[in-house]
């Protein structure tokens, strides 16, 4: 509510006391979302609202017939309201006041309006809120989906969790919906939101409102800037990621965030998208980032600043002004804030919550207090603030009352004329405020409150509910509601009986409200005892009805009103703990299912009723005797109060009965019983025996066939005798039974109790229930086991519908159970479960012939005797009646019902005619149908047996068959459900097989044609329990061993390995053949066993197809299988070479017969990340790896893709793990280029018998193979690239063998992972075994077929060519090359991965240079002429001057003619050195040395205090060196004394004039005058100082690799980044080197001690003394560590330590990253300032040298740390650090040294076992060193112990070294057995020697 209009309308001054009367702006209330319309607003506020619009000028945005229409509109309302307040006025009279009260107390006002000072102070209601409005509020609940809200005046909003935040909030927890909003935010939490809609609620009529809020930080901070974010100012933030360092911070604005370090957080930890408030205490405008703090105590205290040009929509509630009182209102104060702003404070929020009547004199004009905002309403521009003390404090005022509570000495503070009360209620722990609306202070009205209560009464008052934002309590004294039982959620209680009133009636239910205000649902099927759609007509709105309270949960209160219930007289079951044994309750049912019902009782108690207990009578369904909803009397059986389950019974008294227990049938036995009635579903069954004893067989339990048992309960009648039924459960007295042939044949058998499974068994049982993962199957009463959906069927379902129905009858194989958990796994699979007997088809046949009795005696015509005369088998004479196309009808004279049928099949070939008269054989009867099958086959017909004789031969066919055997059967007639067979070789004797089982009797079925041939098992015999029938059992190939053709036929057969056996195929997998054989024998053939290595096919399956007969020969016998527990698994092969005898070698697994080199073929198996595993035979497995399969990147790229299971792969091994037998293979051979004259020398690895080597995958690998690579990283600078060749094997690509071409930036086309095309260039290894590969990605050299070399043009050959050895160079050549690293005297430049050159800067351009680096980066392409090459130091020098004139720099050598030892010359000091001066001589380019030692007859300690550069000096010629190019100069007076004779060589020239003057000195030269680093440019320019090393000869260099020899010496010289194992170099290599470190390091320890030294010089002359002047010292000199540790030792000389660290920090990070002694320096500081004034000094140290690791060599840092333990005699520490660090530099004799040194300082014990300790690592590491060996035998000969000294003698003689060294060892070896040993020992060496030399020579 800014006052920013006052500055445009001056002369309208504000009434300071409000006398003039005040006219009040109302909202519209029609549309609230609805800005109003410009003819809704006075003209003043049309100005405000269009005064950012305004044209420059002041101009008028709206035309003058506009305005007039405006003000005309105005004028008009004007008078309209005028006239309507007269009227009110002259009606109403002493009620104005009292409406104008009213009607601005509902109103909000802004300043600006209309000038004037409102009479009431701004309140938040129901009416005047919208959207766009800012709210204050506290959190007062915390849901899953919202939060509840508490906002000014008691309101109450609504935060959806979308609403929270506009980022996206994720705490890494699976159950992040659920508790997310918990996580986050807290009951209590003050927050700032925003209106985002207002829902009207008009249901009722009265119009309620719900208020939907948002916590989103960009609806709340639209519009804000950076630049308006000021420090202090409090913004809410939320935290949008949670970082090492602190919090990532949103403010809902893109253009800037915020950073809270931890270190600034208010304790506790933050998570992510919480909201926080925090102050800003800095702000980063270049990164857009403010920095925060969140402590509370601070964020409390921090109010808003006045800032120029603040408006309204920054302003955020609950932020802190400070404000002075303007002036008071009705019911509040006015104040002033911000300047601009002005707000008002409702008297619910004065500093005094108990205010009385003179609150009024606390809140003087100008009075300063501290506000907060509450609300702002933009539309209105009003702002309400709070001056609460909790709320001012940034806290939630405290809500201690709690609702429904009654306080009785309650004092009423304030009477508030016609609005309320205001109370000080006494509750504990302090007291509380509360206010009664006039509404609520009594039950009759009240017009009066000064008349009724005064100030100071006690009062009895009931807390109605809490204004959490206000701090409020609401309270009533209505007596009504002081006596009311039910008055909030907490007094509703389970089960009680209440009165309510109907407040709605809806389809769903109906609302109620109890007296004291609390709501509750009566659900639409609790208000009607019976089953209803609509709501009962007693449910009117208004009505008093009685209810009892079903349950009240989250303050959800549900009722009911069925009369069973609210009538109950029982107990209330309201928890699990109270349901006793016996317990009778009244309950309502939810649920019915088949085998129970679900019964609910109060507080969402759930019970069961079984099926049993539920006093049903037989045959009658629940669903039929209960509906859902029904009240119902229960009684509890049993009752689990932790697992929440309770057994009911609707049997209230059970009956004891007439029949003891006795009398009850048993699960499991046999009983009979004839058919009482029939229901729907089932057949009831009076048993036998038992009067009152009734049984239930349910309709699917009528036959094991779905069929039948559907035909068979259509004929059933009442009195059909069943003679055998199955007792399966018991439910009372009433029975479960089961017709079933497969349960009553097997009920011995069937389970009904765990303890009597056994696993891997095959019980038979019924299916209960189908569901989407499974089939449950019961067995006897109530034992289920469940079946997996995999576990059903042995091919993949989708639906088991299609496969299973309820009730079917199955076998089922037990797999798992557990007797804790009662569980029982199951599988349905047929080849686990298949029938082993005739069962199933008997059961069918038996009960057709009942099926067929049943419908004859339906029948009117009953006569069955014609089944007498038509027998299986018989011959029957019959006339042809008809011919039609699928075969002949035949009637019968005798039998005019029946009918005969021949199909073409069993016509046998004879011609027939109608009316002709046959004799056939009766194949199959069927009785129902009167139906015959005959055959006219002769075969058939001649075997059937017509007089005696032959009826003689019927009795021996069937006495010949026995029980069990196997047999051929023809397949005569294919049925629906069986087969009917021919047995040939019994006189055709006729059979019956079933073709489907008890768990495939909705799967698809085997089909069979009529003639085939199969195998089958005599099952059962012809008798009346088979209905005459010779009943047989299928069987497949594999499950017979052999067909029995006597009598003595064997049942089952053995096998071993070698055996041949005949199988049929059953599966066929992509790498196995599965097949059967013998009786439940099974089988498999590997691929690799299909054919011969040498004619194996791509695929070797395709010619076999499932049921294929196969002969094959078992070759391996594996473990039982634990699954089907049917015999063993066997190894089969049909090779050829195994099928063609019995008696040849069968190969065994064990056999490993393979080499490496040798191609094999394998099948892949799986596709596995970057490898492909492949099968070589049943026992070896072999792999491919990515890289090894192809050359091409194409073919690389679609590794995966290439290759599917079962595919045939050939590859060449390249190693072999025994051990694993395991092969790793290679798919492409390794192809060279052609017609190249690379050496293909193999690398040789050793590879262990059982032990892969770790470098074996490079054996197959070649100089010159193209090998597919990946780019496994891209080296930094132009290191190139690390190219991975092979699964642990990586190469190295140089930057000039990335591309033929030579291009700018090579690696452009590179990136990591991808697959690129290698050529290996070469293979070395160093000593530790390390493989170095180089690499080349070259497309000239790799095998182009496009392309012929020998046709290549010799400009392209140019354009590619890479020099490979020094020799190809010559001067004046053209080069390209890329630049290596730069110094300032010039750059390095790579010619190919084997030659760099070296240009130096005067060559690096025709013009001048400024900044080297910045015009030659690292990687940058040059083109330039070689000026020199040297072969011998392998040394070229480029330049990239145009210029023709260029001139070489060299020594001219006639100088060194002229000049003589002895010869005085006078020159100029160039350069001083610690160790001499360089001086140029006069008109010469020669510089010479005149070393320290030559300066002075008399040492000199400083040269530097005696000479400067620049003078000029005399000096005597010592030694010329012209081959080196070298002059050492004396200066000692004594040689100029005795020299005084000898002519000078002075700068106009020689003493006789002979020696022309050179003109100056080299331009290179005049510029390394000025650079510190002299020992460079010495060796740059072949001068060196005392010491100088003699070059190698060039033989001994040249086989040195460029790579390990430096090119030049230069401290800039990069070397790579990536570890390129080293060549082994033989001994003159090895000296040489070493004498090139050790004229390094001191060269390097000489300088260290100059540049020491002139910085202390330096320091003397002017010391600094503050801050200031080191910061100028280290500016100057910023790589130097002296000056930096003096910098952190004055800082800790002002007790500074802080200081000093970060100092530290600085330097580090200052401190070129090339100067790695210096870094070290300040590290080694760093240890001793922690050590020092560390806390602990310990952990800081180890946390500094942790740091440390990671920047410096870790060797010198390691002994750096120890010299500071030393130092401070920290021995323990020491010893310590000494034992990890001779474990990690077991190979540093500095290390071990150390150890000793420590060992001998503090006089321990086991110096000796140290020593032996050290010498053994170094000799591991450096076999080959005699000088060690000696010194360690020489060690063991002084303390000798001879066993000891001659094991190392035996060990060191057998080593591999050159001949001189073997002769050395040998000799001593002999002495030592001369001086303490016999005449065989000495006979002992002589002989290991001569082997030694036979070995050698050999």
């Amino acid at each position: 509510m800014a006052a920013l209009t006052e500055k445009k309308a001056p002369q309208r001054k504000r009434p300071i006391n409000g006398t003039k009367p005040h006219k009040t702006f109302k909202k519209p209330r029609k549309d609230k979302t609805r800005p109003p319309a410009p003819s809704e607003l006075p003209s003043s506020l049309l100005v405000q609202d269009d005064d950012p619009d305004f044209p420059r000028g002041g101009a008028s945005v709206l035309t003058r017939e506009e305005i007039a229409e405006a003000r005309a509109e105005a004028e008009e309302e004007f008078e309209r309201e005028s006239k309507k307040s007269k009227d009110t006025r002259k009606n109403k009279g002493a009620q104005k006041s009292l409406a104008e009260a009213v009607d601005d107390f509902g109103s909000l006002f802004g300043d600006g309006v209309t000038g004037k000072l409102p009479r009431f102070a701004n309140r938040i209601t129901l009416k005047n809120i919208s959207p766009r409005m800012k709210l204050w509020g506290v959190i007062i609940e915390v849901n899953t989906k919202d939060l509840v809200i508490g906002l000014p005046g008691g309101l109450r909003g609504y935060v959806r969790a979308e609403e929270v935040s506009d980022i996206i909030i994720d705490d890494g927890n699976k159950d992040s919906e659920s508790n997310l909003l918990c996580s986050i935010f807290h009951v209590g939490q003050l927050v700032s939101c925003i209106v985002v809609r207002v829902d009207d609620d008009k249901k009722d009529g009265k119009g309620n409102r719900r208020i939907w809020l948002s916590l989103r930080l960009s609806l709340l901070y639209k519009g804000l800037m950076l630049d308006a974010v000021q420090d202090g100012m409090v913004l809410t933030a939320q935290i949008k990621s949670i970082e090492d360092r602190g919090y990532i911070l949103y403010f809902g604005v893109s253009s800037f965030t915020g950073f809270l370090p931890k270190s600034e957080q208010d304790g506790g930890v933050f998570s992510s998208g919480q909201h926080l408030q925090c102050v800003v205490k800095s702000i980063d405008k270049a990164r857009a980032v403010a920095i925060v703090n969140s402590d509370a105590d601070l964020v409390s205290k921090s109010a808003m600043k006045d800032l120029k040009g603040l408006s309204i929509d920054l302003l955020v509630p609950g932020m802190m002004v400070n404000a002075r009182v303007h002036s008071t209102l009705e019911n509040g104060i006015m104040l002033s804030f911000l300047t601009y702003f002005t707000g008002t404070v409702d008297i619910f929020h004065l500093q005094n919550s108990f205010s009385h009547a003179t609150w009024k004199d606390h809140y003087n004009q100008n009075k300063k207090v501290n506000a907060r905002i509450l609300f702002i309403d933009p539309s209105t521009r009003a702002v309400g603030l709070t001056l609460n003390p909790y709320l001012v404090q940034n806290k939630a005022p405290p809500s201690i009352v709690r609702t429904g509570e009654i306080y009785d000495n309650s004092r009423i503070l304030r009477v508030d004329r016609g609005i309320g009360l205001l109370l000080e209620v006494p509750s504990s722990p302090i007291p509380s405020p509360a206010f009664v609306s006039i509404s609520d202070v009594s039950d009759e009205k009240v017009t009066k409150l000064e008349k009724k209560f005064k100030e100071g009464d006690y009062v009895r008052v009931r807390v109605l509910g809490m204004r959490h934002l206000d701090g409020l309590a609401m309270g009533t004294l209505r007596a009504s509601a002081l006596e009311g039982s039910v008055f909030t959620h907490s007094d509703v209680k389970p089960g009680m009986l209440v009165k309510a009133k109907v407040i709605a009636a809806e389809n769903f239910g109906a609302i109620v409200q109890f007296s004291g205000g609390v709501k509750a649902l009566c659900p639409l099927q609790h208000m009607s005892e019976l089953d209803i759609l609509k709501p009962p007509k007693k449910f009117k709105v208004g009505s008093e009805l009685r209810f009892r309270v079903l349950g009240c949960k989250s303050k959800r209160i549900t009722v009911t009103y069925k009369k069973t219930l609210v009538k109950s007289r029982l107990p209330v079951l309201a928890s699990y703990a109270d349901a006793t044994e016996g317990l009778i309750v009244h309950g309502w049912i939810t649920k019915i299912e088949k085998h129970g019902c679900f019964v609910r009782f109060y507080n969402g108690v759930h019970g069961f009723a079984q099926r049993s207990e539920l006093g049903l009578e037989p045959g009658s369904e629940a669903d039929a005797a209960y509906h859902v909803g029904q009240a119902v009397k229960c009684r509890v059986i049993s009752s689990a109060p932790a697992s929440r389950r309770i057994s009911i019974s609707f049997v209230i008294s059970p009956k004891s009965g007439r029949s003891s227990e006795n009398d009850v049938a048993k699960l499991g036995s046999i009983v009979s019983g004839v058919v009482e009635r029939l229901t729907p579903a089932a057949v009831i069954i009076h048993v036998n025996g038992n009067a009152y004893l009734k049984g239930t067989l349910f309709d699917e339990h009528l036959a094991d066939h779905q069929g039948q048992a559907v035909l068979l309960k259509s004929l059933l009648r009442p009195g059909y005798q069943f003679d055998q039924l199955l007792v399966l459960d018991t439910e009372g007295q009433n029975l479960i039974l089961s017709a079933k042939y497969s349960l009553i044949n097997y009920a011995k058998e069937i389970p009904s109790d765990l303890s009597q499974i056994h696993p891997l068994s095959v019980v038979n049982g019924y299916i209960c229930n189908i569901i989407e993962n499974g089939c449950f199957v019961r067995f006897l009463g109530r034992l289920t086991g469940f079946s997996p959906k995999d576990k059903v069927t042995d091919q993949q379902i989708d639906n088991l519908l299609d496969a299973f129905y309820v009730g079917q009858s199955v076998r089922s194989h037990v797999l798992t159970f557990n007797g804790e958990t009662g569980r029982l796994k199951l599988s349905l699979k047929q080849s686990l479960c298949s029938s082993s007997d005739v069962s199933f088809i008997q059961g069918y046949f038996l009960l057709e012939d009942k099926i067929a009795a049943l419908q004859m005696s339906d029948a009117n015509n009953s006569d069955s005797s014609w089944t007498r005369s038509f027998s299986i088998g018989s011959l029957v004479e019959g006339e042809i009646q008809e011919i039609k196309e699928f075969g002949v009808v035949v009637s019968f004279r005798d039998h005019g019902d029946v009918v005969g049928f021949v199909t073409h099949h069993q016509s046998g070939g004879v011609n027939v005619e109608v009316g002709s008269v046959v004799k056939a054989l009766v194949l199959d009867i069927a009785k129902s149908d009167g139906l015959v099958d005959l055959s006219l086959k002769s075969e058939l017909v001649t075997s059937a047996c017509v007089d005696g004789a032959k009826k003689k031969r019927c009795r021996s066919t069937s006495t010949d068959l026995q029980l069990h055997q196997t047999v051929n059967g023809v397949v005569e007639i294919v049925k629906e459900n069986y087969l009917v067979l021919s047995i040939p070789e019994y006189n055709y004797a006729i059979g019956y097989a079933s073709i489907t089982d008890y768990n495939m009797q909705k799967l698809p079925r085997k089909h069979f044609l009529n003639g085939q041939s199969v195998l089958v098992t005599v099952g059962v015999l012809p008798s009346s329990c088979s209905s005459g029938r010779l009943l047989l059992l299928l069987k497949s190939a594999g499950d017979v061993s052999e067909t029995s053709r006597s009598k003595r036929a064997r049942k089952m057969s053995s096998y071993t390995v070698g055996s041949l056996v005949v199988g049929e195929i059953i599966d066929i997998k992509p790498l196995e053949l599965i097949l059967k054989f013998g009786t439940g024998f099974r089988g498999r053939i590997h691929i690799t066993e299909v054919f011969d290595n040498n004619h194996a096919p791509e695929n070797p399956f395709s010619k076999f197809k499932i049921g294929q007969l196969l002969d094959a020969r078992i070759v391996a016998k594996l473990e039982q299988s634990g699954k089907s527990g049917k015999g063993y698994q066997w190894e089969l092969s049909v090779r050829p070479s195994l099928l063609t005898g019995e008696s040849m070698k069968i190969p065994t697994a064990e056999e490993f017969n393979f080499s490496v080199g040798s191609i094999v073929r394998g099948y892949v198996v799986k596709v596995d990340g970057e490898w492909v595993w492949l099968t070589v035979s049943r026992s070896v497995m072999s792999h491919i790896f990515v890289l090894d399969s192809s050359c091409e990147p194409g073919e690389l790229q679609e590794f995966q893709q290439r290759y599917s299971v079962g595919q045939a792969v050939k590859g060449k091994i390249i190693s072999i793990n025994k051990e694993k037998k395991l092969l790793r293979l290679a798919s492409c051979p390794s192809s060279s280029v052609s017609g190249s004259s690379v050496d293909h020398e193999i690398v040789k690895v050793d590879i262990q018998e059982n032990k892969v080597s770790n470098v074996d995958c490079a054996e197959h690998i070649i100089r010159g193979d193209i090998v597919g690579g990946k780019v496994k990283r891209i080296l930094p600078g132009v290191s190139g690239l690390l190219v991975q060749i092979g699964p642990h094997l990586f190469g190295k690509a140089h930057y000039t063998e990335l591309i033929d071409t030579w291009v700018p930036q090579p690696l452009c086309g590179y990136h990591e992972g991808q697959f690129v095309k290698c050529k290996i260039l070469e293979i070395t290894r160093s000593l530790e075994g390390t493989l170095h590969v180089d690499l080349s990605l070259r497309s000239s050299l790799q095998d182009i077929q496009s392309v012929d070399s020998t046709v290549l043009d010799n400009n392209l050959n140019t354009h590619i060519q890479r020099f490979e050895k020094i020799e190809d160079l010559h001067p004046n050549m053209d080069v390209q090359g890329y630049v290596k690293n730069v110094t300032s005297k010039g750059c390095f430049i790579m010619l190919s991965r084997m030659i760099d050159a070296r240009i130096l800067l005067s060559n690096l351009s025709d013009g001048y240079i400024e900044n080297p680096e910045k015009e030659f980066p690292a990687g940058k392409l040059v083109h330039g002429r070689v000026l020199s090459v040297d072969p011998a130091s392998k040394r070229v020098e480029v330049t990239l001057k145009t210029e023709m004139k260029t001139e070489v720099a060299k020594s001219d050598a006639s100088v060194f003619c002229n000049l003589h030892v002895g010869d005085v010359i006078s020159g100029q000091i160039r350069r001083i050195e610690p160790y001499g001066l360089f001086i140029a001589i006069d008109n010469t380019n020669v510089v010479g040395l005149c070393h320290k030692s030559e300066l002075s007859d008399e040492p000199i300690d400083n040269i530097e205090t005696r000479y400067k550069a620049g003078d000029r000096v005399v000096a005597k010629v010592l030694k010329v060196d012209e081959e080196r190019h070298r002059i050492s100069l004396g200066m000692k007076k004594s040689y100029i004394g005795n020299a005084s004779d000898a002519p000078i060589i002075s700068r106009h020239g020689t003493a006789d004039g002979s020696f022309d003057g050179i003109s100056t000195v080299d331009d290179t030269l005049l510029a390394l005058q000025q650079n510190d680093d002299l020992p460079h440019a010495e060796r740059m320019f072949g001068c060196d100082n005392e010491a100088c090393a003699v070059l190698e000869p060039a033989e001994t260099r040249a086989s040195v690799l460029p790579l390990q020899v430096v090119l030049d010496d230069s401290d800039g010289s990069d070397l790579d980044n990536v570890t390129v194992s080293q060549e082994i170099v033989n001994l003159t290599d090895m000296a040489a080197k070493k004498s090139d470190r050790r004229t390094k390091k001191k060269a390097k320890e000489e300088r260290e001690l100059e540049i020491s030294a002139s910085e202390e010089r330096n320091l003397q002359k002017d010391i600094p003394k503050t801050a200031d002047e080191f910061e100028k010292l280290v500016r100057s000199s910023p790589n130097s560590s002296f000056v930096w540790i003096k910098y952190m030792a004055f800082m800790l000389s002002l007790a500074d330590v802080e200081k000093a660290r970060s100092i530290a920090e600085r330097a580090l990070r200052t401190i070129n990253i090339r100067e790695e002694g210096e870094k070290l320096n300040i590290w080694v500081a760093c240890f001793n300032l922690e050590n020092e004034y560390g806390s602990p000094p310990e952990e800081a140290v180890k946390k500094t040298f942790q740091r440390a690791l990671q920047y410096c060599d870790p060797k010198k840092l390691y002994l750096a740390l120890l010299g500071m333990y030393e130092r401070t005699e920290q021995h323990k520490l020491a010893d310590e650090l000494l034992e990890r660090m001779t474990k990690k530099f077991k190979n540093s004799c500095k290390v071990w040294l150390h150890c000793v040194q420590s060992f001998l300082k503090q006089d321990k014990d086991g110096i000796q076992s140290l020593v032996n300790r050290a010498l053994l690592s170094i000799l591991r590491e450096y076999p080959k060193r005699t000088d060690l060996w000696s010194i360690y035998l020489d060690q063991e000969i002084r303390l000798g112990d001879v066993e000891v000294i001659r094991a190392l003698f035996e060990r060191a003689t057998f080593l591999s070294l050159p001949p001189k060294k073997m002769k050395f060892l040998f000799k001593k070896y002999l002495e030592y057995e001369k001086a303490h040993g016999d005449e065989d020992r000495i006979e002992h060496v002589k002989k290991r020697a001569l082997e030694y030399v036979e070995s050698s020579l050999a």
